[in-house]
């Protein structure tokens, strides 16, 4: 199992550190869609009981990472065309908004962090950034709104779809059309044209999301 270990015996937080170390695994792909998650192999690797191991793997479960099936326990959970759809469609009626919410709070300071952000992804050469950086742009930009509850779900539709998001970066000219609209949607903030930035932003999402499809039928 393709994990990165830690002994965290004496940690108080446990659960936290099996959690986010099993979600970052799941999402990069280094744990597989219907790969077991074996509580006593979890423990062994992080020198803990199985308590924080079960806690770990019920958020996950409410995360939608993991289903738990019958006679095989806990396995990475997948999703079908039709689910990876309505996600996309989800974050294409709900990220609009919030930017709309973000553009009139953007401080300088946000504008230049999601300007370095746009400069970033555009150089990055190593395909397994490619979604952290993504998603580092998109939440650079969100801060500003003022909607954590909107965040929290934004973050675990994220979640859910990211590895297969990674896959159409690297199988399509996602990267280079990504580069293109996230620097016309920093443009549109600088401006402060909110309606510019948040049908921007649909349109991106959507676009990604038509390149998934086109690429997971082929």
């Amino acid at each position: 199992m393709k994990i990165q270990a830690y002994d965290i015996s004496k940690t108080a937080s446990a659960t936290t550190i099996v959690f986010d170390a099993l979600r970052h695994a799941i999402i990069t792909g280094d744990l597989k869609q219907g790969e077991h998650l074996r509580q006593d192999e979890i423990a062994r690797a992080f020198n803990v009981s199985r308590i924080p191991i079960r806690e770990a793997l019920q958020k996950l479960e409410q995360h939608g990472l993991i289903k738990t099936q019958r006679y095989k326990g806990a396995v990475v959970a997948g999703l079908s065309l039709e689910e990876a759809s309505e996600i996309f469609e989800f974050r294409a009626f709900v990220e609009p908004e919030v930017i709309r919410r973000a553009v009139p709070r953007m401080s300088q300071q946000v504008l230049n962090d999601a300007q370095s952000c746009c400069e970033v992804f555009a150089s990055a050469e190593d395909p397994m950034r490619w979604g952290d950086l993504n998603r580092r742009f998109h939440t650079t930009l969100y801060e500003s709104s003022g909607l954590p509850y909107h965040m929290e779900m934004l973050n675990k539709a994220m979640d859910r779809i990211d590895p297969y998001l990674r896959a159409q970066l690297l199988l399509s000219d996602g990267m280079e059309r990504a580069n293109n609209e996230h620097f016309a949607i920093v443009e549109a903030c600088k401006a402060k044209d909110v309606d510019r930035a948040a049908e921007l932003t649909r349109l991106h999402i959507l676009g990604a999301k038509d390149s998934l499809i086109r690429h997971w039928q082929n």
